[in-house]
């Protein structure tokens, strides 16, 4: 473990900085429109538009970085953010929010892919589980951090700009003075998604669930929070459990996910996510570290059914499509993704209710829940032994390079082709 610290120490404090600067940012841009007088409806509207840069900076990213190279890449990217946060501080109105949202989320997912293709091609075969468990633990750690840092200046005034601007730059050193030679990134074949359809209906219809579920807890969380009068330094607090929550209690639902079969873990899932869903209602009406509780078990479900869909889908499929397949399940989170804030906002604004929040996420759960057991009997023409199951890994949604880092992507060069290796493929 000591050596794999000291082979990429520049890449994990970089990417340490970055998960900081992204965390502080989520939460404080809500609360500052929310602040600023904009409705919950429009603040969602805004925000949403970071997700659609992400889905375009997906699609784009990967050329600036074969053009220029990793290094460059990276301080381009993390430019093109830090000069949009400070834009933000400047001059506030809807239009221009989410001009500059768009752009963070482009420039945001190139830094990842920057980061997650470095690492997949320096990681050695037999390091790859544990690169990967330190990339995720470094991720959930920088956002928890980020979201304390939320209590170094007022909301209201221009300081939080600045702390996110600096983590952002602070995060190119690392990168710029490391002595790795930087690798070539890979290229990646076009993916069928008919075939992924047919096949793991189950997981990428979690994915996109996850995806409704997770930018609505990132955008409008923390404007739920300030509807029910939660103080700046409660907030920090709400956040930072939820996104611990998130990491820790993926372990023993990943434990549970293994053990058991998957296709019926999912909708046992969604149906406990929407009990908690409605049980948070009166909970967030209670003391504050009751709330607090309530709300590490909450984030624990709903972060957790990414990676289970996830599991699911490879499941479906043999080690050398892992990476294609989690290529066509990245984009249905991101389509979720941009849809979720936009809807929970709706939510909210149409019962003129905080608790639309937990409403709306109840309301998901649920048809997640009743379809994924639907579409479980469609998959059960092809019956998975429990014992023949991938194994669950801590997970969270970032871009196709972090999937080429995931050991289960590996190819087991000892099992003979199959006529079907290209099916997946164009």
């Amino acid at each position: 473990m000591t050596s794999i610290l000291k082979s990429f120490i520049a890449l994990y404090t970089s990417m340490l900085l970055l998960a900081m600067s992204l965390g502080l940012l989520a939460t404080f841009l809500s609360l500052r429109l929310t602040i600023e007088g904009f409705s919950t409806q429009m603040t969602g509207l805004i925000l949403t538009s970071y997700f659609v840069g992400s889905v375009v900076g997906a699609i784009y990213g990967r050329r600036i970085i074969r053009s220029v190279g990793h290094i460059r890449a990276f301080a381009v990217f993390a430019a093109l953010a830090t000069a949009m946060i400070m834009l933000h501080g400047f001059y506030i109105s809807a239009l221009a929010w989410a001009i500059f949202r768009f752009f963070t989320g482009i420039a945001t997912i190139g830094l990842f892919m920057v980061i997650e293709s470095w690492f997949n091609e320096s990681a050695e075969p037999h390091t790859r589980g544990r690169v990967f468990s330190i990339y995720m633990v470094m991720c959930y750690l920088g956002g928890s951090i980020g979201q304390q840092l939320l209590n170094l200046g007022e909301v209201k005034d221009q300081t939080l700009f600045f702390v996110i601007g600096f983590l952002l730059v602070s995060c190119i050193i690392p990168i710029a003075l490391t002595h790795s030679i930087h690798p070539e990134i890979p290229k990646v074949k076009p993916v069928k998604f008919k075939i992924i359809l047919q096949k793991a209906p189950l997981g990428i219809l979690g994915c996109f669930t996850a995806g409704l579920t997770n930018s609505s807890f990132y955008t409008m969380g923390p404007v739920f929070s300030h509807q029910i009068n939660l103080s700046i330094s409660q907030i920090s607090y709400f956040m930072t459990i939820s996104v611990l929550g998130g990491l820790l209690f993926q372990w023993p639902l990943g434990i549970f996910s293994d053990r058991f079969d998957r296709s019926k873990v999912i909708p046992i899932l969604g149906i406990v996510f929407a009990v908690v869903s409605v049980l948070m209602i009166g909970l967030s009406q209670s003391s504050f570290w009751v709330f607090m509780a309530a709300t590490a078990l909450f984030a624990g479900l709903m972060f957790t059914i990414y990676p289970a869909a996830v599991a699911r889908a490879h499941d479906m499929f043999e080690p050398k499509d892992v990476v294609n397949v989690s290529s066509a399940l990245l984009l249905f989170y991101g389509i979720g993704a941009v849809i979720g804030p936009i809807v929970s906002s709706s939510v909210m604004e149409m019962l003129d209710s905080p608790y639309g929040f937990y409403i709306y996420f109840s309301g998901v759960s649920t048809a997640f829940a009743l379809i994924s057991l639907f579409l479980r009997h469609k998959e059960l023409a092809r019956v998975i032994p429990v014992e023949d199951q991938v194994d669950f890994m801590i997970m969270n949604h970032t871009t196709q390079m972090a999937i080429q880092i995931d050991p289960r992507s590996e190819v087991d060069q000892t099992q003979p082709e199959k006529k079907t290796e290209d099916e997946l493929t164009t």
